[in-house]
């Protein structure tokens, strides 16, 4: 398959240095994955450019939860566009919502005018809208280069008709680039089911911290998760995607 992407998703500069080493197209770099995801730091960036060689694109959510942001926030997000596009950031991820479920299109315009010749991306909050067929027409009329969807399910499995009918209403104006539990394996059954080239997978492996000494009884970490056992891009896992796309045939 020439023409495949795998992006990986990435908090931290060794999982981008792990995403690197195998293989990935490009990264998304965001901080707090273990949340879903929100904008990340400019210093991380910088980190990730002065480590690694990789295409950068930007993942741009000012806070956990839902999609539809006051005007304060949305403030916080242009600037942020307008901050990774002097940096040099090679795109932005970014998605706004109304509240009855449609797609912000003044706001999105706004972003995609303040991204000037960065790629342009709109992220999983198209995965909750209220007419996936009709946002997909949008965003290709804003000018957006890339959906991210799980075929507006959980896992791009679970969404594979979805994203099977986006490939195909998409005919080449936008680039579909399914998400959600995406490995080597769902790889292999989502590129001849939906037709779809472009993965976006985080590859994560848990490791050990390496505190030795661990107080009992205070955390300040998420009370669902062990904040001992931290979440990192296995090269391994990113190799296996990367060595399926580039052997699948066109």
């Amino acid at each position: 398959m020439k023409n495949y992407i795998l992006e990986t998703c990435v908090d931290s500069i060794l999982s981008a240095i792990e995403a690197e080493k195998g293989g990935a197209s490009r990264v998304e770099l965001c901080s707090n994955l273990v949340i879903g995801g929100v904008s990340p730091s400019l210093s991380l960036f910088r980190q990730v450019r002065k480590y690694t060689g990789l295409k950068v694109r930007v993942l741009l959510r000012p806070r956990y939860g839902d999609y539809c942001y006051n005007q304060y926030e949305f403030e916080e997000l242009k600037e942020q566009v307008e901050m990774f596009r002097e940096e040099g950031a090679d795109g932005v991820v970014v998605g706004i919502l109304n509240p009855d479920g449609t797609l912000n299109l003044e706001q999105l315009a706004e972003l995609k005018q303040a991204a000037g010749s960065m790629e342009t991306a709109l992220h999983r909050a198209f995965d909750v809208c209220l007419d996936p067929l009709s946002a997909l027409e949008q965003a290709i009329e804003l000018q957006y280069d890339t959906i991210l969807t799980g075929g507006q399910a959980l896992s791009a499995w679970d969404g594979r008709d979805m994203l099977k009918i986006l490939h195909q209403k998409s005919a080449g104006r936008i680039e579909i680039l399914a998400a959600g539990g995406i490995c080597r394996n769902v790889i292999e059954k989502l590129v001849p089911y939906t037709g779809i080239c472009s993965y976006h997978m985080s590859g994560k492996t848990e490791i050990e911290s390496a505190m030795t000494y661990r107080k009992p009884g205070a955390s300040m970490g998420l009370p669902e998760r062990d904040e001992y056992k931290l979440l990192k891009t296995d090269s391994t896992q990113i190799q296996s995607a990367v060595e399926f796309l580039r052997s699948y045939p066109d």
